[in-house]
């Protein structure tokens, strides 16, 4: 369900003051870890972007992205770190998320960027689920305790262990998943999973919780250090399972 949601980029302080708001009621931070309106004035002028999802005049949803330099040989490339996206709790459900990134995918793609990285917990399945299996992204790096412990209710007080997606923007993979064809063949050799259960158990029992991050992180490391990649995401009612492989990055310029 999309509604009449309009994308659009945000322009003016009194709509980056806005997107701070948002912060603050999607993720609950205190003001020390908001990104500051300031941010969003420079990533609008560098070559960024801001974008904002607004359900009629009301903004509902924003994201946030900043140019990035990858060093290779012969010459440095451009892509784009998406810092963040979010969308307010009662707008969720609605394909808002999927709206930004593909509004993102088309403006990066009219610039010439073909590569898009953000990161994102492992332990939110839903979030890992729509990454992987809805947008194509892969990923083949895993960082411990990225951001340090912040005060946002829905990190728990735990770590703030983090996959680094990569979104490939005009790869075979990305073009099938965008356009609902088969999957391409893959094969996995090894799985990580994550019960369903550690949403409740972030405020219900936060040393379990815990104690599932530490093995999910262990796990990924290993995985990570032998080479594979996160190619595929499954969902069942008790669990989310990362399935993992041998992957090859599309050549870049």
């Amino acid at each position: 369900m999309q509604d009449d949601t309009v994308i659009r980029r945000l322009d003016s302080l009194p709509e980056f003051e806005e997107a701070v708001r948002l912060q603050q009621q999607i993720w609950g931070f205190r003001d020390i870890e908001l990104l500051p309106r300031r941010l969003f004035v420079v990533a609008s002028k560098v070559g960024g972007q801001v974008l904002g999802a607004f359900s009629g005049d009301r903004m509902v949803g924003f994201l946030l992205a900043i140019p990035g330099l990858k060093p290779a040989e012969p010459r440095p490339w451009t892509y784009l770190h998406s810092h963040m996206a979010g969308v307010l709790p009662e707008f969720q459900g609605r394909q808002i998320g999927r709206l930004l990134k593909l509004e993102q995918r088309k403006l990066a793609l009219a610039a010439g960027i073909r590569l898009v990285e953000w990161t994102f917990d492992p332990l939110e399945i839903r979030n890992a689920w729509f990454n992987i299996e809805r947008l194509g992204a892969v990923v083949r790096r895993y960082v411990l305790n990225q951001y340090g412990v912040t005060s946002s209710t829905l990190h728990g007080g735990l770590p703030t262990d983090r996959c680094v997606a990569e979104w490939y923007l005009d790869s075979h993979r990305v073009l099938a998943t965008l356009s609902g064809a088969a999957a391409e063949p893959r094969t996995v050799e090894a799985r990580i999973a994550v019960p369903a259960v550690i949403g409740e158990l972030r405020s219900s029992d936060p040393k379990q919780a815990r104690e599932i991050q530490e093995r999910v992180s262990e796990q990924f490391v290993e995985a990570t250090h032998r080479g594979l990649a996160v190619v595929g995401f499954e969902k069942s009612p008790e669990s989310g399972t990362y399935l993992l492989g041998p992957w090859n990055s599309p050549s870049m310029p």
